[in-house]
């Protein structure tokens, strides 16, 4: 068979295959990852003499490593039942077999990605072929939906944009739902359709004479009205970069703008939602372990990506990801469980793993000690490499059992809570159940030390005499341990594990109210913003509150008798994350509504006039270029222009025409002596450049202020 070129050849003599992809990437860039420590409190003995002094320092016990805290009054939106997905591949002989069906209903997969990555840009459905692939049989649509209807799972399906046609892709429409009556409802147009070579990089199979963002983005329209005219339910959706990771930023030839804003602007209000993948670059698994945390800011930046081009409200699917740091070991499982609930909690509607089957590459050793087989599949292929064999066919991998423990946190249905660790070393994940019990996952990401937390409950109260349900994935464990224990607030988990607790809510604490509706902004300004949401049901509402989400922490912001409240004095050029809750005659609130995300603007008018342009990106690092006009009557004189970068990764790393320093984010810059006076009335402006560098997410800043006013933005 012939090979694409790749970096990673997934190659098997059991399981044939082509490669996933292959990817461009920037040099990898390290991850900090904070090392969290418990006090030890000592108690100092006072002895009496002729002076006082300390003495005879005898040690307490050990406080907890780490204080977990759960806010149930903090709602980060449901679990879709497309929320834990999977990638299948065609190239994957065992993808339908009965022992991979029952494994896959068993990890309660609600999702199913077919025909499998970049092979979604050579395979034509009618034929079941992949021109210059290999595909293995027993693999063609009709079998992958009979896989999918046993699991009680979904499709999302990869129409053909690389060799295929919106006329192709309509025919498959036609099939699916007219013909077969299988509801496919999820279709992308293409895969990583921007590793087409017009960035330089060119691992996915592109067709079209005009390989550009803007190419894309107009026959994605074609596909999508094609489609649709067949069936108008289903969803079509198109592929964007995430922010943060290559080709981000890059621009090619004379263009003035990246892969995303090309494309956003032309899908928007076409295309029902859209794509990113993620594979975060890590050296090792500790850092890899970190990585989860920087999901939050990126996919924020795609929100204001898409909210900047009036798309707002699309939905996003992360369709592959993968730590790619000992992939078939305990630390991948720990970050895939990590991410899958990050990602959800960003407002995603589903992810999906990469990938059921995959092959061994490379025999390595896992921080633990276990032998890693490079392999990115959940289930043994029963591959072997130099003489060293996989566990037998179909043995589970530890990120097979991330994603069963994943119904241990949560099904379908259930809320999304906030919740916070206090030591980068323990991440958490908390839902509370249409059942009112409340679920915590708890990650050990320490692969030899065992890690006591302590656990606190904002807007919920536990039964104290009900038992307390606990499963635990350990490290090198080949099934999940399920037991009942009594009610504590101390939990130990086992060094690199994954632990649910789930307790039940005591008696007559929850109120019967149902969560107010959605809230949408109505208004907003730079100061003060406006929401409505649709009323409460289940008994008589007194008022309803917002909130504002900081950290684990609601602040109350305003309240209401009706289904809108104005929120004032708020800070300009900020986001902020809202909820409302409905409090009962008896003084007990509801489930949270659905978050609502606040922006506040600049001033319209100021005295001063700022322009901020990112230049050029290349995923972890960008050039910017920044215009300064004072619009006031009076000139300045020697200015100071000082903004914050909104996430924690990003850094000025080199400056023109300007000076520049920088302490925990805030940049402020100064002239040089041929641009240090700014005429009055926008006579002149002053412009400077910096090259930046971002771990993770980059967008730009929001506020800028000069001389300690706050100006409008450009």
């Amino acid at each position: 068979m012939r090979l694409f070129s790749s970096p990673r050849l997934f190659l098997s003599t059991r399981l044939p295959r082509l490669p996933r992809f292959s990817r461009a990437r920037s040099l990898p860039r390290p991850r900090r990852l904070a090392a969290g420590a418990s006090a030890l409190a000592l108690l100092g003995a006072l002895l009496l003499g002729a002076s006082a002094r300390a003495a005879d320092q005898a040690p307490q016990a050990a406080g907890p490593d780490a204080d977990v805290t759960v806010n149930a009054e903090q709602g980060l939106g449901t679990i879709p039942s497309t929320a834990y997905g999977l990638n299948s591949a065609v190239w994957d002989a065992q993808m339908n077999a009965p022992q991979t069906q029952d494994l896959l209903q068993a990890a309660n997969v609600g999702m199913l990605r077919y025909p499998g990555g970049s092979y979604g840009d050579i395979y034509h459905w009618q034929t079941n072929s992949a021109p210059g692939g290999y595909v293995a049989p027993g693999t063609d649509f009709d079998a992958f939906m009979g896989t999918v209807r046993k699991i009680g799972a979904q499709p999302i399906l990869i129409a053909n944009y690389g060799s295929g046609t919106p006329q192709e892709a309509a025919q498959w429409v036609r099939y699916a739902n007219v013909t077969k009556g299988y509801g496919a409802t999820y279709w992308e147009v293409g895969n990583e359709i921007y590793g087409n070579g017009h960035y330089g990089s060119g691992w996915e199979h592109d067709d079209h004479p005009d390989t550009s963002p803007t190419a894309y983005a107009d026959n994605v329209v074609q596909y999508v009205s094609a489609m649709k005219a067949v069936d108008p339910t289903v969803k079509v959706g198109a592929v964007l970069t995430m922010p943060g990771n290559w080709p981000d930023g890059v621009m090619a030839g004379a263009e003035t703008a990246d892969w995303n804003h090309t494309v956003i602007p032309l899908i928007a209000g076409k295309a029902d939602f859209v794509i990113v993948h993620w594979y975060p670059s890590s050296p090792d698994a500790a850092h890899m372990l970190g990585t989860p945390a920087q999901l939050t800011g990126e996919l924020a930046q795609l929100h204001d990506e898409l909210n900047a081009a009036g798309a707002g409200n699309t939905p996003i699917a992360l369709t592959e990801v993968n730590g790619g740091n000992g992939e078939d070991t305990q630390p991948d499982a720990l970050f895939g469980a990590d991410a899958y609930f990050t990602a959800l909690q960003s407002g995603v509607f589903s992810v999906d793993w990469w990938d059921t089957h995959n092959g061994a590459q490379q025999i390595s050793t896992s921080p633990d000690g276990a032998t890693d087989y490079g392999d990115w599949g959940v289930l043994s292929s029963g591959d072997c490499v130099g003489g060293v064999c996989e566990p037998p066919l179909n043995t589970p991998f530890p990120p097979y059992y991330a994603i069963k423990m994943l119904s241990q946190l949560g099904r379908p249905g259930d809320l999304m809570v906030g919740s916070g660790s206090t030591s980068a070393t323990v991440a958490v994940h908390a839902v509370h159940r249409t059942n009112g019990d409340l679920s915590v996952l708890l990650i050990n990401k320490d692969p030899a030390a065992a890690q006591t937390v302590a656990l606190h409950w904002t807007g919920f109260t536990p039964d104290l005499s009900a038992p307390v349900t606990v499963a635990t994935y350990r490290d090198g464990a080949d099934a999940i341990d399920t037991t009942s224990t009594a009610y504590g607030v101390t939990r130990t988990l086992p060094p690199y594990s994954l632990t649910s607790v789930t307790l039940h809510a005591a008696a007559h604490t929850a109120s019967a109210l149902s969560a107010p509706g959605a809230p949408k902004v109505t208004a907003a300004g730079d100061t003060s913003a406006t929401v409505s949401w649709t009323p409460s049901t289940g008994g008589a509402v007194t008022r309803y509150e917002v909130y504002r989400q900081v950290g684990t922490t609601s602040e109350l912001l305003a309240d209401s008798t009706g289904t809108s409240a104005t929120v004032h004095n708020l800070s300009a050029g900020s986001t902020f994350t809202w909820n409302v809750l409905a409090r009962d005659a008896d003084g007990r609130l509801s489930a949270p509504s659905a978050p609502v995300t606040v922006r506040t603007g600049t001033p319209v008018s100021s005295t001063c006039q700022v322009s901020y342009r990112t230049t050029a990106g290349w995923g972890n690092g960008f050039n910017a270029a920044v215009t300064v006009t004072n619009t006031g009557p009076t000139p300045i004189t020697g200015w100071t222009l000082a903004f914050v970068f909104p996430s924690a990764g990003e850094s000025v790393t080199g400056f023109w025409n300007a000076g520049i320093s920088q302490h925990s984010g805030q940049i402020v810059a100064t002239p040089v002596d041929w641009n240090a006076t700014l005429a009055a009335d926008g006579g002149n402006s002053a412009s400077f450049g910096f090259t930046g560098a971002n771990d993770g997410a980059a967008p730009p800043p929001t506020v800028f202020t000069l001389n300690g006013t706050v100006c409008a933005t450009t």
